[in-house]
């Protein structure tokens, strides 16, 4: 079925002639974005934008504006009645451009066709330093995962070198972080008031950059704390260190101080976030009408990757608890779990389903962590009093609710929708929430049958988990459990898989050269998987990000917590060399493993890598073309496919 073309009204302007047909003359609200414009809930600008339109403000967007011209994009809707808001997109702009090796990539999910070069490097302050040049006097409010990121003095990889906030370096007026949806709506609340931008001191989940001098806002229901300046980290790495441990505690607790940095002669101040978004939030943001497409001047310049991998599946959640030192999720979206309603998410599988390119398949059913719906704290009190990062690590809370419960049945609602064929959950699942070794207060009943559930209705050839390392002295500076508990959830996933028919491979995941591992750790997390019968090819080499334990670590050779040395492969041989472990079974690569452990004298070790039983599984992914060409060997072609391995051996 062909889709009927729908007029462009129907999402945000994005030219001067667009505003015509909203019957609009000039604008409230002009967003900037590095992404390009796709009207869904799962982008961030659209969400903003949306809301803002909801509040009753006229908001237009500039997705991908050239920099490098005479800025024309940045002067086609002039200067909005309000403000600019800016964002990098839905990722920091130096992930979105550069491998962990700092090899530039070669395409961009979230332009047409995939095409790279269409955001600046540091997108966020070039855009915003641009606005402020033409417009100088139109207040700039930034936002999303880069502004988020680098609300403080970070360790920037790409550059080699500790960056003061983003505040100071883009020259913005106000920084809204995390999930913005809440001290957005309190922005534009009080703008219809009258009340102007620079007034705006005291919003909860923003930040303000001021000269030292100016009094400090007053709020009586908030206690203080300061950090480290940014001239003190320059020239001393565990203070800047021990500042990170400051700001982890602080975002991530319900009842939160305000926090000071100062710079130079001014003064940044982050005030403390928002309460997670109750469900009747988070489902006002995602009812919003969205056309859930990209915007129609795209059509003619190819697909958007990003959209098109996500453009069937569902959100359900936001949050993680899990806390690890690599990620980013907790530092943005914050560890307590916000999760939709039932309603809300039946709407959406709705609008998913009514889709006219809908082939019956939903390709994901999940959220940060698949299996984190819903689940919370039991006694708020004692989350109120919390400072772990944590909430399952280094064990799982006793007063963390872990009930699968609800996500089973939700997930045999949508599977029982008649215009389902199968619901995927594509999201990573954490194992050791279901690992009764690991997670004490575990129902096992319930688990069993949410992992039945997901077996057999969900799972699209093979099923992501991650462990991420297979060393305890590793997997403890990640926050993730020991190596054991992923044998134990194994043997539960092959138990119900051999009770059922099934042959579904378990994908690990797996991260080379983080703070920690040593290349023997490498060599046995090889010989260990081997063991297991995997084969990796899905691997991933560590990139220090902003806001992370493990940047910290990186930057600084002291853990932030403990502020005791800690190893970190740096050097670009290192980080090569421990990625090479994970492929000790080409040709290539064998010789160099073998010298290796002798010269470490790991015989041993060698023995059980080089050894000659083949692995029983693989992680590879499996072309959709080739699929489809096994299928159809198995059905009719036997004897053909038969002679053909005989002509390749």
């Amino acid at each position: 079925m062909v889709q009927k073309r729908r007029p462009v009204s129907d999402w945000l302007p994005i030219t001067k002639k667009e505003l015509e047909a909203h019957g609009w003359d000039e604008l409230d609200v002009v967003l900037v974005s590095g992404d390009a414009y796709v009207d869904h809930p799962s982008f961030g600008p659209a969400v903003i934008g949306r809301i803002i339109e909801s509040e009753g403000f006229r908001v237009g967007i500039i997705p991908q504006p050239n920099w490098q011209d005479d800025l024309r994009d940045f002067k086609k809707f002039g200067a909005p009645k309000y403000f600019f808001g800016v964002t990098s997109g839905c990722m920091d702009s130096m992930v979105n451009h550069y491998t962990a090796g700092k090899r530039k990539r070669s395409s961009d999910s979230y332009t047409p066709g995939g095409q790279a070069g269409f955001r600046p490097d540091y997108a966020t302050i070039k855009y915003t330093q641009i606005l402020k040049e033409i417009y100088p006097d139109v207040p700039v409010l930034i936002g999303g995962i880069e502004a988020s990121l680098r609300r403080v003095t970070h360790f920037d990889y790409w550059s080699d070198k500790l960056m003061p906030g983003i505040l100071e370096t883009s020259g913005a007026d106000l920084l809204v972080y995390g999930m913005g949806e809440q001290p957005l709506r309190e922005i534009l609340t009080l703008m219809k008031k009258g009340v102007p931008l620079s007034s705006m001191k005291t919003i909860p989940q923003t930040a303000i950059f001021r000269p030292i001098d100016e009094p400090v806002p007053k709020n009586k229901n908030w206690e203080d704390v300061e950090l480290n300046s940014h001239d003190k980290c320059l020239q001393d790495k565990i203070a800047y260190a021990a500042n990170f441990k400051v700001v982890e505690v602080e975002s991530n607790k319900l009842i939160a101080r305000r926090i000071f940095q100062e710079s130079g002669d001014n003064r940044l101040i982050i005030n403390p976030p928002y309460k997670t978004m109750t469900e009747g939030e988070i489902d006002r943001s995602f009812d919003l009408p969205y056309t859930r497409l990209p915007h129609p001047k795209y059509f003619k310049r190819g697909d958007i990757p990003a959209y098109e991998m996500i453009k069937f599946s569902i959100n359900m959640h936001r949050g993680c608890f899990g806390g690890c030192s690599f990620c980013t999720i907790s530092a943005h979206q914050g560890k307590f779990i916000a999760s939709r309603s039932e309603k809300s998410i039946m709407k959406e599988v709705e609008q998913v389903v009514e889709d006219p390119s809908f082939k019956g398949y939903i390709s994901d059913l999940g959220g940060p962590s698949a299996n984190m719906y819903r689940m919370k704290g039991i006694d708020e009190g004692i989350c109120e009093k919390c400072v772990s990062p944590s909430c399952i690590h280094p064990v799982i809370c006793s007063n963390l609710d872990t009930n699968h419960k609800p996500l089973t049945k939700l997930y045999q609602k949508v599977d029982q929708h008649p215009k389902v064929k199968k619901a995927f959950v594509g999201s990573g699942i954490r194992y050791d929430l279901l690992v009764k070794d690991y997670n004490k207060n575990l129902n096992e009943k319930e688990a069993d049958a949410y992992l039945e559930q997901v077996v057999t209705r969900h799972v699209s050839g093979r099923l992501k988990v991650a462990p991420e390392h297979t060393a305890d002295d590793t997997l403890r500076i990640m926050r993730k459990p020991s190596f054991k508990h992923f044998h134990k959830f194994k043997e539960s996933y092959d138990r119900i898989q051999k009770r059922n028919g099934l042959k579904q491979p378990l994908i690990p995941y797996f991260i080379s050269s983080h703070p920690g591992c040593k290349e023997e750790d490498m060599a046995n997390l090889a010989a260990e998987t081997k063991e297991m019968g995997f084969q990796l090819e899905q691997v991933q080499d560590f990139t220090p990000t902003p806001m992370t334990v493990a940047t910290v670590i990186y930057y600084s050779g002291v853990h932030p917590y403990t502020l005791k040395p800690t190893f970190a492969p740096k050097t670009k041989q290192e980080k090569k060399d421990q990625h090479r472990f994970f492929f000790w079974y080409k040709h290539e690569n064998r010789q160099w493993v073998k010298d290796k452990l002798n010269n470490a004298g790991k015989p041993e070790l060698l023995a059980r890598l080089m050894g000659t039983a083949p692995p029983q599984n693989t992680t590879r992914e499996v072309p959709k073309w080739l699929q489809e060409k096994r299928a159809n060997n198995k059905a009719g072609g036997r004897n053909q496919s038969s002679k053909k391995s005989k002509k390749r051996r």
